[in-house]
């Protein structure tokens, strides 16, 4: 089969310079082109909270390429500042904004690899045009709200939603002496994680002096000229500097809808497992696609950095003229919380119950290290599994930094659709400064007998 000569690649953050880079190596003759809206490409998105804070002094450090070292290094020719706005799929071309010269320029393909990624959801009224109401999903969002912390005297700031970015944004800013509350829907921070955890997290918060309002069901802006002055809640005013939404994320599908592509129940750009689109020359790969939950078996919506970037690998390849299958996904997700760690993997008892998997549950505490050692403490750890197979379904930890082993490790076992009974019988290592004689995993794998 001949391999097709010029692969078109439009966005540039985790997963389109994976696809691209992938795709130049697999067809080394194949002329490979990649276009991105903003002004950066391969970028740290994951990173960008520890940005905010000051743990990392220079936003420039987690833009990995510029386009010219990433042509040189990896052979693709890069288009900053270049809005793909339309395909032609009968023509096999796409039609470019160049947002440098104000001109159109039009690019025929072979193949076209979409990596346009996701975007952060807004509410209704609160206007990120306004000088201080702030998303945090790129680096410009980044730019933006850190140039504003920095001129500008704020002292007190509110985040509306409590997910992952939430509760990273919120330590961010209390380490910039900024006073956080936040605001959300649900009754409890982190909304989809299990009771017992999402109660140790609002105890973090309180502890770190981040004022939570929970239950909250509508918000709407007060606005002054150019700027947000408070947020309104019922009766109540709650007056702030600035407000970041933190209220989730859905897949950016303009150019896949526009061209009739189908998409998936979750709205996500439908693939096979190759990543081949509704049109077979046609693929995508990141937070824009809907892939296939390794747990429940069903169609998901799963938007990570680490997928993304090994989705990517595998479109460009297959774009390339490459016969690659990706694997169903075992959601693998970690958030640092003040001086706490949580991980969950798999399915939760929420997403459990949604799927209709009935399930038993074990919940235990137990020490990352023997109680005489200096920094020994408490992990937090659930793990569910199926009723009729025994097999792991999920698992749930809130520790230190061994909680992310932990959680690789149920990972590992999910593929493998192993029982829970599995964890009492693995070889656990032991050394005093590093890990418990008797391992939390091997206390869960007991209970499940």
């Amino acid at each position: 089969m001949k391999r097709p000569n010029k692969i078109i690649v439009v966005g540039g953050n985790a997963a389109g310079p994976a696809a691209a880079a992938k795709a130049k190596r697999y067809n080394p003759n194949a002329d490979v082109l990649l276009f991105e809206a903003s002004e950066f490409i391969s970028t740290g998105t994951c990173e960008m909270p520890y940005v905010l804070s000051g743990e990392i002094d220079d936003y420039r450090k987690i833009v990995f390429f510029t386009p010219e070292s990433f042509q040189q290094e990896k052979g693709v020719k890069v288009f900053e500042k270049h809005f793909v706005q339309e395909i032609d799929v009968k023509k096999k071309r796409v039609i470019v904004k160049d947002l440098i010269e104000d001109k159109i320029l039009e690019h025929d393909y072979d193949r076209l690899i979409l990596a346009t990624g996701s975007k952060a959801k807004t509410l209704p009224g609160f206007d990120t045009q306004l000088k201080n109401i702030f998303t945090l999903k790129n680096i410009n969002d980044l730019i933006r709200l850190d140039k504003y912390v920095k001129e500008n005297q704020v002292t007190k700031s509110i985040i509306i939603g409590s997910g992952y970015v939430g509760l990273e944004a919120a330590e961010a800013l209390i380490k910039r002496n900024v006073q956080v509350k936040i605001i959300e829907r649900e009754n409890k921070p982190l909304p989809g994680a299990d009771e017992e955890f999402s109660d140790e997290i609002l105890k973090i918060l309180n502890k770190n002096e981040v004022e939570f309002l929970g239950g909250v069901k509508e918000v709407e802006p007060v606005i002054t000229g150019d700027k947000l002055i408070a947020v309104r809640s019922g009766d109540k005013f709650i007056e702030t500097d600035l407000v970041l939404l933190s209220v989730g994320f859905e897949p950016d599908t303009f150019l896949a809808q526009s061209s009739k592509l189908e998409l998936g129940k979750s709205g996500a750009i439908k693939v096979d497992q190759y990543l081949k689109t509704s049109d077979r020359f046609i693929y995508a790969a990141g937070d824009n696609v809907e892939v296939l939950n390794a747990v429940s078996g069903k169609p998901d919506y799963i938007p990570l950095a680490t997928h993304a970037y090994s989705l990517g690998h595998i479109a460009g390849e297959n774009a390339a003229g490459g016969n690659a299958k990706y694997e169903p996904i075992v959601k693998n997700i970690s958030v640092k919380i003040f001086d706490k760690f949580f991980a969950s993997v798999g399915l939760s008892s929420v997403e459990a119950k949604s799927n209709k998997i009935a399930f038993e549950e074990s919940f235990a505490k137990a020490r990352n290290l023997v109680a005489v050692m200096p920094d020994s403490d408490l992990v937090l750890a659930k793990v569910l599994a199926d009723n009729n197979t025994k097999r792991i379904l999920g698992a749930s930890f809130l520790g230190d930094k061994e909680v992310s082993g932990y959680a690789d490790l149920v990972s590992a076992l999910i593929k493998l659709k192993s029982p829970a009974s599995t964890l009492s019988k693995i070889n656990y290592n032991y050394t005093p400064p590093l890990s418990p004689l008797v391992n939390l995993l091997n206390i869960i794998g007991k209970k499940f007998g």
